[in-house]
This record gives structure tokens, C-alpha cells and sequence, in this order.
């Protein structure tokens, strides 16, 4: 068997103690990373204001009303001094502004017309176009130029009463109830009532 010599233990223990002072020099030196405390200490303390606690707010879609139970969980996460938040009513639309009662609009419908001469008859004016006008009908008058009445047109706080191919066969305004003005022909005066 073999016995180890003083000299083979001198060279193992030499090579252990080398091989620990090389792996030390390969790594670097070692430094010290600072504690915990040591990073709490280098920070002053600062001051903070108060914390005040509020429920929040339901999700979309959800009621806040007060009569509501609150969800299940919520009581206990709400102090009985938080301030309790309350939706507000909101206001009803503003109503439609009046209906304005001069200028087109008003004016569509049907109408008795009287001439100068007292005879009575009916003239539609119609809200659906023809072409830049507006379509018109007449019917059971006795006067020539009103009967043939196929569009109208308002124009500067006037109604216009066309012929087919664009003749004037009336000029009216508003007044008294309903449209006063002439035919265009003769003169003659001519009312719309409604």
C-alpha cells in the first residue's frame, strides 16, 4: 500500500490554496452591496398630506340610487364617515323653438280662394318639389288664370302662383289670417283662408 509522504501533502494543500487565489483574481474583487436599511436611512422621510376615502362611482349602465343595496363586499370596504356619492338628476331637454308661422312652410296646405268677384274655390300648395318650384292644384275655379295654378314659390315674404310654362298667375302675402294679393293679369284681388 502506498503511504502518502509528507511532500505529497504539501503539494496538495499548495495547490488548493492556489487554486483559491486564482478564482479570486478571475471574479475581481468583491465589493459590498449595501443593506436594505442602509438605503432606507439615505432617504429623508417626507411628509404627507391627508387620505380621505370615497366610493366610487357605478360602473355605466348601473343605477346610483341611494335605495339600491350596496354590492356584496362593499359595506365592509366603506367607513360609515366616507362621504356617500349621490348621481344628479339631469335636466329634461330644452323644448323645440315655436313653430315659425310666416315663410313656406306655413303656407303648405290647402286654401278657399275668393276672387273679386266672390267666387269660391280650392288651391293645394304642396311641400314636394317640381323642379325649383313647388308643386300647386286648383280646383272648381271659374277664373281662367287661377284654375290652370300648377306650382308656387315663397319668395321674399311673397307666395307665387305659376302657369304651366312659368307664368305668374298670382302674387300674395301674408296678412289677416291667411294670403291677400292679386291676380297678375288683371289686377283683381285675390284671398287665400284657410
Amino acid at each position: 500500500m502506498l503511504r502518502p509522504s509528507l511532500s505529497t501533502f504539501a503539494i496538495l494543500c499548495l495547490g488548493a490554496s492556489l487554486g483559491a487565489c486564482a478564482s479570486s483574481r478571475l471574479d475581481g474583487p468583491r465589493t459590498r452591496a449595501p443593506s436594505p436599511q442602509a438605503s432606507l436611512e439615505a432617504v429623508p422621510a417626507v411628509p404627507s398630506g391627508t387620505v380621505t376615502a370615497a366610493p366610487l362611482a357605478p360602473p355605466p349602465g348601473v343605477s346610483a340610487s341611494p335605495d339600491a343595496p350596496p354590492p356584496p363586499g362593499a359595506q365592509a370596504a366603506l367607513s360609515p364617515s366616507a362621504p356617500t356619492v349621490i348621481a344628479e338628476p339631469v335636466a329634461p331637454p330644452a323644448p323645440p323653438p315655436p313653430v315659425v308661422t310666416s315663410g313656406r312652410a306655413s303656407v303648405v296646405g290647402s286654401w278657399d280662394a275668393r276672387d273679386a268677384t266672390g267666387a269660391n274655390c280650392k288651391v293645394t300648395l304642396s311641400s314636394a318639389p317640381a323642379l325649383d318650384l313647388y308643386k300647386a292644384s286648383a280646383a272648381g275655379c271659374t277664373n281662367k288664370d287661377l284654375s290652370r295654378v300648377s306650382a308656387w314659390d315663397f319668395r321674399d315674404g311673397e307666395v307665387y302662383l305659376y302657369q304651366p310654362g312659368g307664368a305668374v298667375a298670382a302674387r300674395l302675402r301674408q296678412g289677416g289670417g291667411g294670403l291677400e294679393g292679386a291676380l297678375t293679369k288683371s289686377g283683381a284681388a285675390l284671398a287665400l283662408n284657410r
